[in-house]
């Protein structure tokens, strides 16, 4: 066999098919048509032989470099020669064994479907093997470690790499080019509420903050977005829910599906009527599968984090993220003496990047301090921190016109404006009037007279 052929002398050898690598190689040898599918199918990274790395490299190259390329054994060889690397390959008997250790040409890909899972694995060891050196050398949190490793474990279970990441303006510029014809971003997010909709896009990568006095409507406004998104859109969404019980979030949205009263559903009060309603929503909500309300304890980021690759692993990255509140979740790795304005801040700056990470809108939601009881609200208003304001792409204030004596009397009684804040694609200061719906747990578009 030749030198080529082996793989290194490890007490214990990684991961690897070198016949699947040489199959591979060889198809595209003796195919033409092959090498389109296995440039779209694998990479020179995937092979584990150094070797096998420098051909399909070369093959490829040539490939791209002419209009009417002539790949086979001698004109690969002829290039390596070129190149100075037909010798450290094994030389040109290498390449013609290549072509004879080919059983079939029609099984390409499944050649390369071996050499991409083994590459996988060699990548999950070597995950470990990183993070288990880290971890002995205690240089970094194991919050950093695990977070670090997981991102690592994902990429080898969807096939990508965190390096991967089109970056370029060449190869951004062709979806922008998309985007302008379509009208719109095809990956923004619309909400149930049409003068809204005219003010603000939920765009992957921002972080949208909700804020509202205590019972101001804010968890309303979350669960209405989401199951907007997951049950009228049909896209995985995630509630992180610290404010309320999945019971209690089950029994709210039901109420908005079936305009059954809240506070029947909560004491399993239910009139015929009622349960017709339920009834009439049960396949809807029976097949809501990608819409995740999660009531963990003590929710944090990590959490957060490790549920969305949960369900990405489960073929539903999620569309969108509602954190319930912001203030309630626990901050990871701050210091012993940091105050709670600074935990905060950290909890907003860590759902930024989290937006950014998985390139989706994250809501979070945010309660006002005290202070802004019977006022029309500010962004300052924000309690335990004024970070919310800089890290947030788009700022929504909640307000009730409730009378002076505190109940929902006077003109715009059942009415709630939202505010947008902040904008920072778009208008700031609007002024969105909608219908306040509590027994229904429901925000309701304003019908204009």
């Amino acid at each position: 066999m030749n030198d080529a052929d082996q793989p290194e002398d490890f007490e214990r050898v990684p991961p690897c098919d070198l016949d699947a690598e040489k199959a591979v190689l060889g198809s595209m040898l003796l195919s033409q048509h092959v090498i389109d599918r296995m440039i779209a199918t694998v990479t020179a990274e995937a092979f584990y032989n150094p070797a096998n790395q420098t051909i399909f490299s070369t093959i490829t190259d040539l490939y791209g470099r002419s209009r009417n390329p002539k790949i086979d054994p001698i004109t690969v060889g002829a290039e390596l020669n070129r190149l100075g690397d037909l010798a450290k390959v094994g030389g040109s008997n290498y390449l013609h064994h290549l072509v004879a250790a080919v059983p079939s040409t029609g099984h390409a890909e499944q050649y390369a479907e071996i050499v991409r899972d083994k590459a996988a694995l060699r990548l999950v060891i070597e995950t470990a093997t990183r993070a288990s050196a880290r971890a002995y050398a205690q240089q970094n949190s194991a919050a950093e470690i695990l977070d670090d490793a997981m991102a690592e474990f994902q990429g080898a279970a969807t096939g990508t790499s965190p390096l991967e990441a089109k970056l370029s303006v060449g190869d951004r510029w062709g979806t922008f080019l998309d985007e302008l014809q379509a009208g719109k971003d095809p990956r923004a997010l619309d909400t149930p509420w049409h003068e809204l909709n005219d003010v603000v896009e939920l765009k992957p990568g921002q972080l949208i903050t909700v804020g509202a006095a205590t019972g101001g409507g804010k968890s309303l406004l979350g669960m209405n977005l989401a199951s907007h998104v997951a049950i009228r859109r049909n896209r995985p969404a995630l509630v992180a829910s610290l404010e309320m019980g999945g019971s209690e979030l089950m029994a709210r949205l039901t109420a908005a599906e079936a305009s059954v009263d809240l506070d029947r559903l909560i004491r399993r009060k239910l009139t015929d009527h009622d349960w017709a309603k339920v009834i009439k929503t049960s396949d809807r909500m029976q097949n809501a599968r990608n819409f995740i309300l999660d009531d963990s304890p003590n929710l944090t980021l990590s959490k957060i984090r490790a549920r969305l690759r949960w369900m990405a692993g489960h073929g539903n990255p999620a569309a969108i993220v509602v954190a319930d509140y912001l203030q309630l979740m626990s901050p990871e790795g701050s210091s012993s003496n940091a105050n709670r304005a600074q935990e905060v801040a950290l909890l907003s700056r860590g759902l930024k990047l989290l937006a950014m990470e998985f390139e989706i809108p994250v809501v979070a939601l945010a309660q006002f301090n005290r202070g802004s009881v019977g006022r029309q609200p500010l962004v300052t208003d924000f309690k335990d921190s004024s970070a919310i304001e800089q890290d947030s792409n788009v700022i929504l204030l909640m307000h009730r016109p409730l009378a002076e004596d505190g109940t929902d009397t006077g003109p715009r009684a059942g009415e709630i404006d939202v505010i947008v804040a902040k904008n920072r694609n778009g208008a700031n200061g609007r002024i969105i009037p909608l219908i306040f719906q509590g027994h229904y747990a429901r925000l309701a578009n304003y019908q204009h007279g």
